[in-house]
């Protein structure tokens, strides 16, 4: 089976994830938060890649009922997310009634949206405003729905103030011995809580932090740091990846069970940054697709992601991350599809 049919596959299951089946509860597009946000731009950077009309037709009719429901979502940190693809989508589209939605979200997140010390983006959730803590989920929330509507709208403001989350959370967040990523750090505790290097919020960094060149194609200074912390944190990723190609969700820690999101966005972004010279095929795309095939034999048969773990907040321990089940999930699809995207530059 070739890539594209693959993508298929994943995107099928989501068509047909509706939260009703009990052993799919964790598999939903019913909903606008941050999993169908996640799952929604990896279909678009398929669509982008594939120019396939069936994906588009997915994509608007989606946002076309979702935004002709009368309640509106919370805002929060992971509701921002799915406004990231509809501005992929107004960009494709020109459709200017997803223009005022945009404006709505801008707004809230530059007036609104709660700020920790020094101005970074707090964590704050539907069930927790988080007070005064930075985690590395928030810069593919919201820090690339700032970039791309930079982009979009013509802003460099937006540009500007994506950046500078991303150096904010890379100050607070990154390891300095080992280039790895704490899951978040409190200004007012000082600390970074468990010290968990989790898996999935290193793969928000691998992710976020090419897409952010990638989207904004920016030679700023800030944009170099952002390169640099990425660069460290691919070789420690490197010197971490198990035989078979997995991480596991703590990533120092090896009894801790391989997890597949995380997986699929390590190799997403490993295989992106040798695309676009960041790192050397050498010795990164090896590892790139090591991880690339362990996460597609993790598809079944029916298309859903497996291993993947549920959400995870903010833990104060290392046993709560070795605690989160593991189901799939909508991101999982999502992140899985944007591996694909790489997967099928190559075939």
């Amino acid at each position: 089976m070739g890539y594209k049919e693959t993508a298929d596959k994943v995107l099928g299951m989501l068509q047909r994830a509706d939260g009703n089946d009990p052993s799919r509860g964790h598999l939903t597009m019913n909903n606008w938060e941050w999993p169908t946000g996640v799952a929604l731009y990896g279909i678009y950077k398929t669509y982008q890649l594939s120019g396939d009309t069936k994906i588009l037709d997915y994509l608007t009719s989606w946002y076309d009922d979702m935004l002709s429901r009368p309640e509106k979502p919370h805002k929060n940190v992971n509701t921002v997310a799915p406004v990231l693809a509809l501005t992929c989508l107004y960009q494709e589209t020109k459709n200017e009634k997803y223009l005022p939605v945009i404006e709505e979200w801008l707004g809230w997140v530059l007036g609104e949206m709660p700020r920790t010390e020094y101005g970074g983006l707090q964590h704050c959730t539907v069930w927790n405003k988080h007070y005064q803590q930075l985690w590395c989920d928030t810069l593919f929330m919201v820090g690339l729905f700032l970039a791309k509507a930079g982009v979009v709208l013509g802003r460099q403001e937006l540009i500007d103030e994506a950046e500078y989350q991303f150096l904010i959370h890379i100050r607070y967040l990154q390891n300095k011995v080992n280039g790895l990523f704490y899951h978040g750090w409190t200004f007012d505790r000082r600390h970074n809580f468990a010290e968990a290097f989790w898996a999935r919020g290193n793969a928000w960094f691998t992710v976020s932090a090419i897409e952010l060149y990638d989207i904004t194609k920016s030679g700023s200074a800030a944009m170099r740091m952002i390169k640099s912390a990425w660069q460290d944190q691919a070789l420690a990723l490197w010197k971490y990846q198990r035989v078979n190609g997995l991480y596991t969700t703590l990533i120092d820690v090896e009894e801790t069970y391989c997890e597949t999101s995380a997986t699929a966005a390590i190799a997403y972004g490993i295989l992106k940054g040798v695309r676009l010279g960041w790192l050397t095929q050498e010795t990164y795309g090896p590892m790139g697709m090591l991880s690339a095939k362990a996460v597609l034999e993790q598809i079944d048969e029916t298309g859903a992601v497996q291993g993947v773990s549920g959400g995870t907040g903010m833990g104060h321990n290392l046993q709560h991350y070795k605690d989160i089940i593991v189901t799939p999930t909508a991101y999982g699809q999502g992140l899985t599809f944007l591996m694909l995207t790489e997967l099928m530059q190559r075939e």
